[in-house]
C-alpha cells in the first residue's frame, strides 16, 4: 500500500500551529516560573527547625517524583471538583505542571545548597552579613550556579510534558495537532511536523538559558 505525502494540511494549519507554539511555551514558562518558587521555598523549608515542615517537604518530593504526571492532572483536574475545588484547563495544567517541577526543583536546589562549603557561611556571619543576605549571596546564588545546567534540563522536560496537557483538553501545541489529525487523516505529516515543532521550541528554550547563564553567573555579585 503506497503512501503520498501531502503537507498541504499542515501549511494550511501553520498559523493555528503557530499560536499552539506560543500556549505551549507560555504554559511552560509559567510551569517554571512556579516551580522555580517552590524549589527555593522548599529547599528552605526543607532545612527548617521544624520536623513537621521538613517532613511535609519530603513526603511531597516523595508523593510527585513517584506517581505519573499524567494521574497528578487527572487528580487535579477530575478529582478536586469533587471537594469543591475546580480549576479550568489551562490553570489546571500551570498547576500541575509546577508541582512537578517544584518537587524535582526541591532536589536539584538542596543538592547545590548541600555542596556550599559551611566556612563560607561562617564567614558570612563572622563578616556581620544577616541571614537573608547570607542564604541569597552565600548560599543560594553559588547553588544555583552549579546545579544551572541540571536545573534547565529538568525545565527543558517539563517544557515537553505540556503535550500530556492534551489528555484534559488544554490549549498547546499536542491538543491542536490532534484536532488538525482528526480533521485531514494527515497522521504522518501532522506529528512528523510537531516533532519538529518541539524540537525547535526546546532548542530555544536552551538558547535563551545559556544566555541567562552568562547574564547572571558571569559577573561577581555586587
Amino acid at each position: 500500500m503506497s503512501y503520498t505525502l501531502d503537507f498541504s494540511a499542515v501549511y494550511d494549519r501553520l498559523p493555528e500551529l503557530f499560536l499552539a507554539c506560543l500556549a505551549t511555551i507560555g504554559l511552560a514558562l509559567a510551569g517554571m516560573f512556579l516551580a522555580t518558587i517552590i524549589g527555593v521555598l522548599g529547599v528552605i523549608a526543607r532545612g527548617s527547625r521544624f520536623k513537621a515542615l521538613r517532613v511535609l517537604v519530603i513526603g511531597f518530593v516523595e508523593l510527585i517524583r513517584n506517581t505519573p504526571f499524567l494521574v497528578q492532572i487527572f487528580f487535579i483536574f477530575f478529582a478536586l471538583p469533587q471537594l469543591g475545588l475546580r480549576l479550568n484547563p489551562t490553570t489546571t495544567a500551570i498547576v500541575a505542571l509546577a508541582l512537578n517541577g517544584g518537587a524535582y526543583a526541591i532536589e536539584i536546589i538542596r543538592g547545590g545548597v548541600d555542596a556550599v562549603p559551611k566556612g563560607q557561611v561562617e564567614a558570612g556571619l563572622a563578616l556581620g552579613l544577616r541571614r537573608s543576605q547570607i542564604f541569597r549571596h552565600i548560599i543560594l546564588r553559588p547553588a544555583l550556579r552549579a546545579v544551572y545546567p541540571s536545573l534547565t534540563s529538568q525545565f527543558i522536560m517539563l517544557t515537553l510534558t505540556t503535550s500530556v496537557c492534551t489528555s484534559i483538553a488544554a490549549y498547546e501545541l499536542t491538543s491542536v495537532a490532534q484536532r488538525i489529525e482528526a480533521e485531514t487523516f494527515r497522521s504522518f505529516e501532522v506529528y512528523f511536523s510537531i516533532t519538529l515543532l518541539y524540537l525547535v521550541i526546546s532548542s530555544l528554550m536552551m538558547g535563551v538559558f545559556a544566555l541567562i547563564a552568562r547574564l547572571s553567573f558571569s559577573y561577581p555579585v555586587k
